[in-house]
């Protein structure tokens, strides 16, 4: 059988970091034994009933049989609009400020294609989700990172990056509340990164995909909130962690006209939009009572509680997350990478956290455990870990 050769872009994309992830934890499975996946952030919970109940009545519907609009359905740009308000007080334009899109992913990896030219520079948060980089290479542009330190709250210092990076930047990824470290933003750095970014002619996507996800009675903010933002930028919202719908593929971008209209340009010549079924349930989402976000939210403030709890009992100092379903712990000084504390964990504990390297060079020092498991399962995993003295 003939071997195609991959093209240049192909070969220089980023490898998937969690692609080794799977690979070792699945060796350890197949060798029969009981592994606590704390790794992945692939939500447990079962999208809420009631919005399945709207998907299978949208799908009955024969006109949902046919090619839905190239730019979406008009009612859900409608419900969209109608959440910012009602949830962040943001007026949102359904015609002009509104793209749908096939999960938040896909719009955080199509944004640089759509605005950015061979050779531009991108300011990336680092810690960070790895398929930013993916959207950059792809892009054929230039990655400068911001790293986000404990110091700083995990937020990024403008004033620390090199005059040269800021001048060549024409876009910037931010992420609140964040993934990997469980940080949020608050009023005053969004204000900051709008004057930022003004001064500076740099768009601004703020991946909002834990938006729903915030402790101790703190809701998280939307950047759109503050004076300004829309002029500068887009928000990226999904709804794979508000409403448990990670594997339907659905999420939208709203803000600044002129980066919707590329993004909606770049869909037409990719995609005639997702599946009409999936948009009007999406939008019943939006529009019903939003008591399960509620419910999911409380569900991850117990587990980061119980979590917490277990390791600080067993002497591992950590500090709670304030958003998000991560949490962000330090590594034990004996061991002399992220890397090695988590394959001693898989291997000794059977216990999966992600190595804080695989999101970035300022991520080393971390590793990130998912809320994405029982209480008893969380505090199980603790025990594990307290059976191996490392503390």
């Amino acid at each position: 059988m003939k071997t195609f050769k991959q093209s240049q872009l192909l070969e220089t994309l980023p490898k998937q970091f969690f692609a080794s992830l799977v690979e070792k934890v699945n060796k350890i499975i197949a060798q029969g034994h009981d592994v606590i996946n704390l790794g992945q952030g692939n939500p447990d919970q079962p999208t809420p009933d009631h919005i399945v109940k709207a998907m299978q009545n949208a799908v009955e519907k024969p006109q949902f049989h046919k090619y839905s609009p190239f730019r979406g359905h008009t009612f859900l740009k409608e419900a969209i609009a109608t959440f910012y308000k009602r949830e962040y007080g943001v007026e949102i334009d359904p015609s002009t400020e509104v793209a749908i899109l096939f999960g938040g992913k896909a719009g955080l990896v199509e944004v640089p294609q759509c605005l950015l030219n061979p050779g531009d520079v991108v300011l990336v948060p680092d810690p960070g989700y790895p398929d930013y980089w993916s959207g950059v290479e792809l892009a054929r542009a230039k990655m400068e990172v911001m790293p986000l330190i404990r110091e700083k709250h995990f937020l990024p210092d403008y004033n620390s990056l090199t005059k040269e990076a800021v001048e060549k930047a024409k876009l910037m990824i931010l992420n609140y509340p964040n993934n990997p470290t469980g940080a949020t933003a608050t009023e005053e750095f969004f204000e900051e990164t709008v004057g930022f970014a003004r001064g500076n002619d740099i768009c601004v996507v703020h991946d909002f995909a834990y938006g729903a996800i915030g402790f101790d009675g703190k809701r998280p903010i939307s950047f759109l909130q503050t004076k300004g933002a829309k002029e500068v930028g887009i928000e990226i919202y999904t709804f794979s962690k508000s409403y448990n719908m990670a594997g339907w593929r659905i999420g939208f971008a709203v803000g600044n006209p002129s980066v919707i209209e590329a993004l909606n340009l770049l869909q037409d010549h990719m995609y005639v939009s997702v599946f009409s079924a999936i948009q009007e349930a999406a939008a019943h989402a939006l529009l019903s009572p939003q008591t399960c976000v509620a419910e999911l939210n409380a569900l991850y403030e117990s587990r980061r509680n119980t979590l917490i709890q277990a390791v600080r009992e067993i002497g591992w100092d950590v500090t709670a997350p304030s958003g998000s379903f991560f949490a962000w712990l330090p590594v034990p000084n004996q061991f002399e990478s992220s890397q090695d504390f988590s394959d001693y964990l898989l291997e000794n504990a059977h216990v999966v956290v992600a190595a804080g390297i695989g999101f970035g060079e300022y991520g080393e020092g971390y590793v990130r455990v998912g809320l994405l498991t029982s209480e008893e399962r969380l505090v199980e995993a603790a025990n594990r870990i307290k059976a191996l003295n490392l503390f």
